[in-house]
């Protein structure tokens, strides 16, 4: 008899075992701050600062945390607090999702997007300095700043990349929002950049229902960015503005949630580290599956916020000639909202076959199995971008697929889900 379970998700991050969140968000409502501001952001700020600040060696850094709406915000006031203007150019991360990319077009500047390299996923550091140095030749400046991406919260090359960039004196903001609590040397990333992003979106290793950070490097900056979220007002007893604002400061009503959620990040972490060493027992002798890992050099430390693995082209997956035979009608993965229809399933460039057959067999099992990100120099909306590409992004968008990994994910789920790969797989 089929067991009845309920569907495995991706990732969820879930509340903490104390109930803290209420206990925050309560006050919050008993004291009257449901506003953007409050006790509540201050703590929340003051215990992201202590973590961030902390190396694993147990020395100390100096930076500031601000608290903002969500992990896309963070990035916006970070390219705004690095001078990026209508015109200019930011080099970022192709393989990620949109927010890395989308708030440098608010601004009316121009993605560079730069492509990966095979170990991390992450961006390449030599495809970087091969596109700093083009970009000066064929605009006569450089780029403005350079966004890295810690996908699936994998630590990317940070002494390279910080090397490229302290070489042309470009600032680094690091988009750490899938990379909580992964670190590069023992040192947390997000703190090596001028700026690091964090984000509390509910899939993340801790969640605030919403929200972001910025980690800010100095008071300055972080005075600037809180500026800028809260209106850029400036300071007369009435409203007057010499820059343009943006309301993107946090609640205390979310901050109250982030400070419960704290308690139990270093729990989420080693969870979703086990989980990963557990997909990499059981897939071993699956020669037809490789779980992603991170390099073996000591130096990388990454949180495993979604467990990725690779499917051979040749593999045949049950169900596989159905595959992309009809539009999809709803979002595939996450609480998307609204989305455009489509009258065509398929695009020019996709997942393989057996992986969109490996999706469908696994969401009839009820487990949530989702395509990685499809490259950015591959989305419509930046046809006309400028793109270095080396075909490695593109390349594991075809084969690629993410696990569920969150802390709801039990050791029974992973075998479960294990056996459902093997099951889909036509021997």
């Amino acid at each position: 008899m089929v067991e009845e379970r309920n569907t495995i998700y991706l990732c969820l991050a879930h509340m903490s075992e104390a109930g803290l969140e209420q206990k925050y968000v309560k006050e919050a409502f008993d004291t009257n701050w449901v506003v953007p501001m409050g006790p509540n952001v201050n703590a929340f700020e003051q215990s992201l600062s202590d973590f961030a600040n902390t190396n694993s060696d147990g020395s100390k850094l100096d930076h500031r945390v601000v608290c903002l709406s969500a992990g896309t915000a963070a990035v916006h006031l970070a390219l705004i607090a690095c001078g990026v203007k209508s015109g200019d150019e930011v080099c970022v991360q192709s393989f990620t999702f949109c927010a890395s990319s989308h708030p440098i077009t608010y601004l009316g500047a121009r993605p560079v997007f730069i492509d990966s390299e095979c170990e991390t996923w992450n961006m390449d550091p030599e495809l970087l300095e091969k596109a700093i140095l083009d970009r000066k030749e064929k605009t006569g400046k450089y780029p403005k700043a350079i966004i890295p991406v810690a996908l699936y919260g994998m630590p990317y090359d940070c002494e390279k990349i910080m090397a490229i960039a302290n070489k042309y004196n470009i600032p680094v903001i690091e988009d750490a929002a899938e990379g909580m609590g992964s670190r590069f040397n023992g040192r947390v990333l997000g703190t090596f950049g001028r700026f690091g992003v964090l984000s509390f979106n509910g899939n993340k290793m801790i969640t605030t229902s919403g929200g972001g950070a910025l980690i800010c490097q100095n008071g300055e900056d972080a005075n600037n960015v809180m500026w800028h979220a809260t209106q850029a007002r400036d300071a007369y007893p009435y409203y007057q503005h010499t820059e343009i604002g943006y309301n993107y400061r946090m609640s205390n009503v979310c901050a109250g949630i982030g400070r419960g959620q704290m308690t139990v990040l270093d729990a989420h972490i080693a969870h979703h580290k086990h989980v990963q060493a557990l997909y990499e027992e059981l897939l071993e002798d699956v020669s037809e599956v490789h779980i992603h890992k991170q390099p073996s050099d000591s130096r990388y430390d990454a949180n495993f916020w979604l467990c990725a693995a690779t499917l051979d082209p040749e593999v045949k997956i049950q169900g596989q000639e159905n595959a992309y035979k009809e539009a999809i009608k709803t979002a595939v993965g996450g609480a998307a909202g609204v989305i455009k229809a489509v009258d065509c399933a398929t695009t020019d460039c996709q997942p393989n076959d057996n992986v969109e057959a490996l999706r469908v067999f696994m969401l009839n099992k009820k487990v949530e199995c989702r395509p990685v990100w499809k490259p950015m120099h591959k989305q419509p909306v930046y046809a006309d971008a400028v793109a270095y590409i080396n075909g490695v992004s593109e390349e594991i968008f075809k084969v690629g697929f993410c696990l569920p990994a969150g802390p709801y994910v039990t050791d029974d789920d992973v075998h479960y889900i294990v056996d459902c790969i093997k099951e889909a797989i036509v021997r």
